[in-house]
């Protein structure tokens, strides 16, 4: 696939999607058209040239593509004669801007393929991979499962869309509050995704990330007191406000430790921590993934709080993973807690609170372990854990990051590799 083609269906896909089943309905015509129309761009784009605007070649490809096949049903069913003829003759929908998109027709996506017909992992699944974009392997490492099984949860998801003929349309106000902790997830999985892709050329995909934080102020700002929406975009906040400073000028990862603060988003950090003091968190039981959400922020806002980076309490952000742990236990809590203790209590500890923790598909653990040895001196078993971490590192950026350090154990000095 060209890159540009490849660029533009990484960014645009759910936007395309969204578009076309605003005005088409159909969600096997929709996705089959897209796919046709990426395998006619493959074919002529590196011949012709990539078109001034390919997001719109592609959707002008598939428009053509669903109205041919609506006019071969409608001849072969001897009905409805003229459905081909009245939707070629209807003016195509311009690109809409990607905020119109979250506020209208992306909502309205992620709320259909949560509907309660489908389970709550199928339904963030397929929501990630027809809407947002997200690519199979990137959502079978965010449920820690292969992508052969990703792929066929998907597919199923799809054909069950289909099936039972569930519409396109945001529900009643009186079954919201049933499918937000569905979109609430599916929106958290999506951030994380552009957050920290498992695969790929770029460290953090800022459109998506930005994307799934203006998916959460939309969906809040149905149900303004819901505390897993408020908890839940304090989090994004709080961790989408780091994004100018995950990397240098030169393209290459920065360590939470040696970022620069100022570049910091301090407007997002200032509004997660009045939401964090929102009356809605404070003294209630909360709801299992409102209290998950909420003390993921803490951590969070221990980093935002810090002056430099010497100055974290990491003491703190322990007691947080604790707790987290006991409420909702996960391996990638207990890898990130591992790190905490690290910092807290030396390299010794972390490497103890690591033992047994194991988090399938992905290189960090690996990379954790390699850092932790490199600290307390062990050279050969840190540069073993080093090698492991680039054969399973699926993500270009995080690749060359590990082929760094693993060059700067192997010489003369180990660098301490921050946070």
């Amino acid at each position: 696939m060209p890159p540009e083609l490849d660029q533009v269906v990484r960014e645009e896909w759910g936007r395309l999607v969204a578009l076309l089943l605003a005005h088409f309905r159909r969600l096997d015509l929709v996705e089959d058209a897209l796919g046709d129309a990426v395998e006619a761009a493959a074919r002529q784009w590196p011949r012709d040239g990539t078109p001034a605007n390919p997001a719109a070649w592609l959707q002008t490809v598939a428009r053509r593509r669903i109205v041919d096949r609506l006019r071969a049903e409608a001849m072969a069913q001897r009905r409805h004669a003229l459905v081909a003829t009245d939707l070629e003759r209807r003016p195509p929908r311009a690109m809409a801007d990607p905020g119109d998109l979250v506020e209208d027709d992306l909502l309205r996506l992620v709320l259909m393929c949560t509907h309660p017909a489908l389970s709550p992992e199928s339904a963030s699944a397929l929501a990630l991979r027809l809407v947002l974009g997200v690519s199979t392997r990137d959502i079978a490492a965010l449920f820690l499962v292969p992508e052969p099984t990703m792929a066929a949860r998907i597919t199923r998801a799809k054909k069950k869309i289909v099936t039972a003929g569930i519409p396109f349309a945001v529900p009643d106000l009186a079954v919201l509050p049933d499918r937000l902790a569905t979109v609430a997830q599916t929106a958290y999985l999506a951030f994380t995704a552009g957050y920290a892709p498992a695969s790929g050329p770029d460290l953090l995909r800022t459109a998506l990330a930005g994307e799934a934080v203006r998916l959460v102020r939309t969906v809040r700002a149905l149900r303004p007191g819901d505390p897993t929406l408020t908890a839940l975009l304090a989090l994004v906040l709080l961790q989408h406000s780091r994004r100018d400073a995950r990397l240098d000028g030169e393209g290459r990862l920065v360590l939470l430790d040696d970022q620069d603060r100022d570049r910091w988003h301090r407007d997002e950090i200032e509004e997660a921590g009045r939401l964090l003091a929102s009356p809605g968190l404070m003294g209630a039981l909360l709801p299992r993934q409102a209290a998950s959400y909420l003390l993921q922020a803490f951590v969070a806002a221990e980093h935002a709080a810090a002056p430099t980076s010497a100055q974290t309490r990491w003491d703190r952000i322990v007691g947080l993973y604790d707790q987290l742990l006991a409420l909702s236990p996960s391996p990638s809590a207990r890898l990130a807690r591992a790190v905490a203790v690290a910092e807290a209590d030396g390299p010794r500890a972390g490497l103890a609170a690591l033992d047994g923790v194991e988090v399938p598909g992905s290189h960090r653990v690996a990379a954790v372990r390699a850092e932790l040895l490199a600290r307390a001196g062990e050279r050969t078993a840190a540069l073993a854990q080093l090698d492991a971490a680039l054969a399973a590192c699926d993500n270009d950026t995080e690749r060359a990051h590990l082929q760094r350090r693993r060059a700067e154990i192997s010489g003369a000095e180990i660098v301490h590799p921050g946070g």
